[in-house]
């Protein structure tokens, strides 16, 4: 993790009497800095005298360099906003899946959600978003995922998948072997690997290949997940954005209609997947892949279909959406992050649209009026 307890200038210390979630016992909490801790603080300013606190949503499959309409952000502005947007929603911190805009700058800056960046993303060539990825021949694909091992925060983004044009469908973005040499590449240097796919073949493969995260998975079959859970790999299933396949479908009807059809399918079966893959003990946690086609700041509408549609209950969605997911990203679990929700989310996930208190990296960010 390079995301440091760095901030511009000592904060007043706070204090807030809270339930700490996932506890069901009221506690005075203090953030001294960038620490949170249970023991008084003298001079501490009371923020909270009541509410639900946990430490903060965490969005593991979001993208700040890339804007609306799928291109690439132009500046450090631009992805700071887009993170503050996010940050506003009480996601406190993201996993940035792949950013064509290199931003380290912003890593561990005052006011920024805690970032963990994969890097760029990898894709074969003519086979992903334009001007996107770095596109790599499959003689390329290792030595690239190798390099960008070293320019994130521990992980990479590998595209596993993409529609092939001149077979009219999702198709694999290399040959087994490749994908399965630049996994194993990227973990030589330390790396977890994060693979887009929504096939079915690519997914078993970099399944088979040790990919520590799924993302979207759509062709994911229940052979795979106890593989799956038995070697810990994530699924990450951005059901906000597989909400979209019908809109891309019907985009791509007339020039490719076996792609279209497949992606219907995909979509419609993809909430029983994700239902099935939490059932077999798949780790599950929440990704909204904003940017591109998605708004920025949906991690409760994330966390509403994971409940509604998937049927996890509501209190596992809150544990992955927060505190599990911040573990599994690394995070140490007493940093001075706190969102202060009215009423108790795991009784009504609704509560997260609305938070009444903010506070990341020892300051008060938003408090609601």
């Amino acid at each position: 993790m390079t995301d440091s307890r760095t901030s511009a200038g000592a904060a007043r210390p706070l204090h807030m009497r809270v339930v700490w979630l996932p506890d069901d016992t009221v506690r005075d909490l203090y953030v001294d800095g960038d620490r949170i801790t249970s023991e008084p603080v003298p001079g501490a300013e009371t923020v909270a005298t009541g509410g639900y606190a946990l430490p903060g949503l965490v969005d593991a499959h979001c993208h700040i360099g890339i804007r609306r309409g799928a291109a690439p952000i132009e500046s450090l502005d631009e992805a700071r906003s887009l993170a503050h947007t996010d940050r506003d929603a009480g996601v406190l911190a993201i996993r940035d899946a792949g950013s064509p805009f290199p931003y380290p700058e912003l890593v561990g800056e005052d006011g920024m959600p805690r970032l963990v960046r994969a890097g760029h993303h990898v894709a074969a060539s003519r086979r992903y978003l334009r001007d996107i990825a770095i596109e790599c021949e499959p003689d390329e694909a290792a030595a690239e995922l190798a390099r960008q091992a070293k320019l994130g925060d521990g992980w990479v983004k590998l595209v596993g998948d993409w529609i092939d044009r001149s077979k009219g469908d999702l198709a694999p973005s290399f040959e087994p072997e490749v994908l399965t040499a630049a996994i194993a590449a990227a973990h030589a240097e330390g790396a977890k690997v994060a693979v887009h796919t929504f096939s079915e073949e690519a997914v078993a493969c970099v399944v088979e290949a040790g990919a520590d995260s799924i993302e979207h998975g759509t062709g994911l079959s229940t052979a795979l997940l106890d593989r799956m859970a038995a070697q810990g790999t994530a699924l990450v299933p951005t059901m906000v954005n597989i909400e979209t396949f019908d809109d891309i479908a019907a985009g791509a009807e007339a020039k490719f209609p076996a792609y279209a059809d497949h992606m219907r399918r995909l979509g419609a079966g993809f909430a029983d997947v994700v239902r099935e893959a939490w059932e077999a003990g798949v780790p599950v946690y929440l990704g909204t892949d904003a940017g591109g086609g998605i708004d920025h700041g949906l991690a409760a509408e994330e966390m509403h279909l994971l409940h509604t549609r998937a049927g996890i209950p509501a209190a596992e969605v809150l544990a992955v959406a927060s505190w599990q997911g911040r573990h599994w990203l690394g995070l140490p679990p007493d940093l001075g992050d706190v969102v202060v929700y009215d009423s108790d989310p795991r009784s009504d996930l609704a509560a997260v649209r609305e938070p009444e208190l903010i506070v990341l990296r020892g300051r008060v960010v938003h408090r609601r009026s």
